[in-house]
Formats: C-alpha cells, structure tokens, sequence
C-alpha cells in the first residue's frame, strides 16, 4: 500500500476541535491519504505551554510541509502576537488564497459568483509594524517591497493560468498612497506584460472596486490584494456566498502550506454539537488537491472529489447546520457527508 502523505493538524480552540473531529472522520471515510500529528496553538496552546504558537508546533510544520488548521483565538490586550500572523511570517506564507463560490442550497443575493481572493501576506499595515511617538501620536507603517509585490504577482498569474482563470484584477488606493500601493500595482503590470499576456489583467480603486463587488460580482475573476486590503475584502465576498462558514482559505510560502478554516472560535457555541465544519472540510478539499497537484497523488484527487460531490448533494438536498438554516448538528452534517461518499 502507498504511504500516506503526513501532515499536522492543529485543532484549535472554542469550536476547533468540534469542527475538525468532524472533517477529520469525513477524509478518513473518503479514504485520503493523509496521516495526522497533532499539535496546539491559541489558547489550548497557552494554557499548556505558555505560548499561543510553541516552537513544537512550527517544528512540525516544516517537517511535514503541510497543516490543516482550525480557528485559533489569541488573547487581546496581553502582548501576544496573532497565531495566524506568526504562522504567516515564520513559515514565510506569503500567498492566501480563498475561493469564493456560490453553493447550491446556499441562497443568498447573488448568483453564479466564482472568485479567487489572492492576498500578500507579509507587508502592508496588517503587519503591525507600529510605534508609540509621544503619549498621543502613534505611527503604523506601511511596508512595501518590490521583492514581495513581484513575488505575489507572479505567484497570482501562474495561479489563474494553473486554474484556467480569465482575468486578474488589482484593487489598490495608489492614488493616495502612491508609492506603497504604486509599487504594488506596477509590480502586476509588470509580470501580466511581460510573463502572463495569457490573462486578462484590469487594476481598480478598491472603494470603486468594492462597489462593483456588491453591485455584480460575477465581473470579476481573480482579484489580487495587498494584505489589509485582502483581510477586509476577502470577509466582504464571502458575504456574498453565505459567510465565513462556507468559504476555504489557505497560506503558501514556496514551501509549506497551510490550510485553515477562516471563521473565528465562536466560543459562545463551543461544546454545543452545532457548528458548521463545512468551511474546514472546504479547506481540508483544497489540502487534498494541493497534495495532487505538489506530489501527483491521484487517491488525493479521488478522495478530494468524492467529498467535494458529497457535501454538494448533502445542501442541495437541504442536509445542512442550523447556520445556513438547516437543523443538523456537527456529526449529524459529518454524517450526511459520509453517507453520499
């Protein structure tokens, strides 16, 4: 029998462990083939080791090169530094990706949305790169590196051509900020001229672009961020499919990749048996298809496929959790999954 790939996997805290005990049946019942170490991070992490982020769990990581995560909390107000950011800039995970589609027996406002948010994840003022001035002055950089905007770019443009996309669109504020943003947008002007003809490339103001958002969002194909412009916008999209409980997202750096669940903890459900681990196991679909596309494992893309169709048909036929106004818990939707494998 062929060995299984390793990967970690880091439950997370409130409702991490609920969600990803049910993903972690589902794949094992569609026979993906991925075998766990488990390691903490947020405030199990915390409690169990006095950091949010313990240098055990980043040592796994780069073993395996691979981690599914589930929503961490980090305490604020107490000088520790976001999981997620530390995650981002110690494995160097540059590029997070969250596709947002529309999901039949998921009715929302709009129709046929099918979008790649692509966001540099190192720079910008997500980086909190601040410093207190005098008393009442506070300064927040914002850092922008041609190295990175280049990196991103050509990162952006090999995604759509991989992916068979149409067009990569740059949201930026470069007539404000027009050296930060300008770089940004000049380094995707450069890598579409002269690397990517293939692909449509537009730019947008982003409170322009986010009003086209809203208005029809179906123009737009991939859309390429700087990263607190991708925080925010990301968010915004996934409004348009149903939340954050239906969209996957994941981190790449050039080598390793982690793959997560982008909603919160919601410790305010915790423990209840009611949260919805679609968005993990989304995110555990797009683990499985990187593993087919990186090492050209085909039980992967079986395996990925299989669950992709089961939890399709399990919303299309109104199998769904309380949150997207179904009336399953956690392991009732696990096991509607199951059964349609």
């Amino acid at each position: 029998m062929a060995a299984k790939h390793r990967a970690v996997l880091i439950p997370g805290d409130g409702i991490g462990p609920e969600v990803t005990r049910a993903v972690v049946r589902i794949l094992e019942a569609a026979a993906a083939p991925i075998e766990w170490t488990e390691h903490l991070a947020g405030i199990a992490a915390l409690e169990a080791t006095g950091e949010v982020l313990p240098q055990a769990t980043l040592d796994a990581v780069e073993r395996r090169g691979l981690a599914l995560k589930g929503p961490c909390t980090t305490p604020v107000g107490k000088g520790f530094s976001s999981v997620n950011v530390q995650l981002r800039k110690r494995l160097n995970l540059y590029a997070a990706v969250r596709p947002v589609r529309s999901l039949e027996g998921v009715p929302t406002r709009y129709e046929n949305v099918d979008l790649v948010i692509i966001r540099e994840n190192t720079e910008g003022l997500y980086s909190g790169a601040e410093t207190r001035i005098t008393d009442d002055v506070v300064i927040s950089m914002k850092v922008a590196t041609e190295s990175a905007c280049k990196r991103i770019a050509h990162w952006a443009f090999r995604y759509a051509t991989q992916r068979h996309r149409r067009k990569v669109t740059v949201f930026h504020k470069a007539n404000i900020m027009k050296m930060s943003d300008g770089i940004f947008m000049q380094a995707a002007e450069r890598v579409h001229e002269r690397e990517y003809p293939n692909i449509e490339y537009q730019d947008a103001i982003i409170d322009a672009g986010c009003m086209k958002l809203v208005q029809d969002p179906t123009q737009f194909d991939v859309l390429l961020l700087e990263n607190l412009y991708g925080d925010v916008v990301s968010d915004l999209t996934a409004g348009l499919v149903g939340g954050l409980g239906v969209v996957p997202g994941a981190n790449f750096g050039d080598e390793y990749a982690v793959f997560e669940a982008v909603h919160g903890s919601a410790p305010d459900i915790a423990g209840k048996g009611v949260a919805n681990p679609l968005a993990l196991l989304m995110s555990s679909v797009m683990m499985l298809n990187h593993i087919a596309q990186e090492r050209n494992d085909e039980r992967a893309t079986a395996s990925s496929e299989r669950i992709k169709t089961a939890y399709n048909a399990a919303l299309s036929a109104g199998e769904k959790t309380r949150d997207l106004g179904g009336e399953l818990g956690t392991d009732q939707f696990a096991d509607a999954v199951i059964a349609r494998l």
